[in-house]
């Protein structure tokens, strides 16, 4: 995404004022926004060109000629979501919005189309037994099982390398060899691959320390078990813009009480809710980490995520989610994994 730093309004701006950074920014557009960031509307030369028209002059503010609602995305939006929108508006550009209508960015559909390459290594954990998929996973680890026409490990990185991560580091173990003898270096895959070997179990977080020296730049680390279309671009610009130290997917989980809930006062009944439904964000096992959290993983022991997460926030370092509500499919049992046959061709 762009910076938008440089092209942002308030409604109290001048025209005056308006004029300079849209004639100064290469995106020829100013957003506007209030104290907190949250876009109000966007200003061009030609909403300009109409006020002047209409009497206002270069020192009046810029409120009345604002256009209040302009086609936005929001931070989940995949690539392909984006450009689709794009094209049926006829767009050059659009700000991307989070959940609460704060600006984090703006498009452009030039910059879309074109490949991009991305610095930042890729980790993903693909060492588990996959226990709860048994016998499928007796001959087979879990992440070259297939879904749809490929394995689940190959539409993971095939979705990084679409957003121009393709430095990918495998953390393998369970039959490695499987792995290894499919990827090879991931040149056929246009990615590059390198492996670590786990010699015993070392949870969601402990194959880092073997892998210090590799991860100087802000990384993501993924389950190798996940399939997901999160926009992984937008989720590392998210942790960047942020300056954020760890940045954990969240996913909303609803659960919904098989009962009539009775809140009581002691002895006495003060209300019943029926089946009352319970919202909570659960780990969707996606992270980005800054290099910076290295210092908290022991050396080749078990350490697992939630963990280091803990230690991050003990740290008072800054810790933030990034909410997922695109397609996300932990495939952990024979039910999750039938699912996924079901709708792969329908979502990738």
């Amino acid at each position: 995404m762009k910076n938008y730093k440089n092209i942002l309004l308030n409604s109290s701006s001048s025209i005056r004022e308006a004029l300079k950074i849209i004639d100064s920014g290469a995106m020829k557009i100013g957003i506007v926004v209030d104290e907190n960031e949250k876009l109000i509307g966007t200003l061009t030369d030609g909403d300009i060109r109409r006020g002047l028209l209409n009497n206002l002059s270069l020192d009046d503010i810029i409120e009345s000629i604002i256009f209040r609602t302009p086609t936005v995305c929001k931070i989940e939006d995949t690539k392909e979501k984006i450009l689709e929108i794009a094209v049926e508006k006829k767009l050059y550009q659009i700000p991307i919005v989070d959940n609460d209508g704060k600006l984090v960015g703006i498009e452009e559909v030039d910059e879309l189309l074109k490949p991009k390459h991305k610095n930042n290594k890729v980790v993903l954990m693909v060492g588990g037994l996959g226990t709860r998929l048994r016998p499928l996973t007796d001959k087979t680890p879990k992440p070259m099982l297939k879904v749809g026409d490929k394995p689940i490990l190959e539409t993971i990185i095939l979705n990084f390398k679409k957003y121009g991560f393709s430095k990918i580091i495998l953390s393998v173990s369970y039959k490695s060899e499987i792995i290894e003898n499919y990827f090879g270096d991931g040149s056929k895959f246009g990615v590059n691959i390198e492996y670590v070997h786990e010699e015993k179990r070392m949870g969601t977080a402990g194959a880092l320390s073997l892998i210090r020296e590799k991860l100087s730049e802000p990384f993501f680390v993924m389950n190798g078990d996940l399939l997901t279309n999160i926009n992984f671009e937008h989720m590392m610009d998210y942790h960047v813009s942020n300056s954020s130290t760890a940045t954990m997917g969240v996913r909303e989980y609803d659960f919904q009480v098989p009962y009539g809930v009775v809140n009581v006062d002691g002895i006495n009944i003060k209300s019943i809710e029926e089946k009352p439904v319970h919202n909570f964000y659960v780990s969707a096992g996606v992270y980005v980490l800054d290099s910076k959290v290295l210092d908290y993983i022991p050396e080749n022991e078990f350490f697992d995520m939630p963990t280091l997460f803990e230690k991050v926030i003990e740290s008072k370092m800054k810790s933030i989610s990034f909410p997922i509500r695109e397609y996300w499919l932990d495939i952990g049992r024979m039910e999750e994994f039938e699912k996924a046959n079901n709708e792969y061709h329908e979502v990738f």
